[in-house]
């Protein structure tokens, strides 16, 4: 069960999920993929890119070029899980407004005010 945690943790962090979807377009490298993700840290990057080439969900392939040349791409193992995400971030897309307007709802001056459900079909 500890493993599963762990999986679960490594792949619902936002930067993991950010990379994957990033690098759904194809191979980059560092500098690219950094300029990609608004808001992380090289640092949080480089930790990020670290634990999913650990995992097997990323590779990072180095050139030997002058100046040398590092691409980070997905693994089939990492498609698959990027394949997943683009549901998780279409449900999202589809959900925001919902979302927003039941936030607004809950801070407004009533609070905990009952949540829509943003067109979501009832457990029978």
């Amino acid at each position: 069960m500890a493993l599963v945690r762990d999986v679960l943790a490594r792949v619902g962090d936002k930067w993991t999920v950010l990379v994957v979807t990033t690098l759904g377009d194809g191979p980059l490298r560092f500098t690219a993929l950094h300029d990609r993700i608004d808001g992380v840290s090289q640092r949080m990057l480089s930790q990020t890119l670290r634990a999913l080439t650990r995992d097997g969900l990323v590779t990072r392939t180095a050139y030997a070029e002058m100046p040398p040349r590092v691409e980070y791409a997905l693994t089939p193992l990492g498609r698959s899980l990027g394949d997943t995400v683009a549901h998780v971030v279409g449900w999202v897309r589809e959900h925001q407004r919902a979302i927003v307007r039941n936030r607004e709802r809950f801070d407004g001056p009533d609070g905990e005010a009952t949540p829509e459900d943003g067109g979501a079909s009832s457990p029978t």
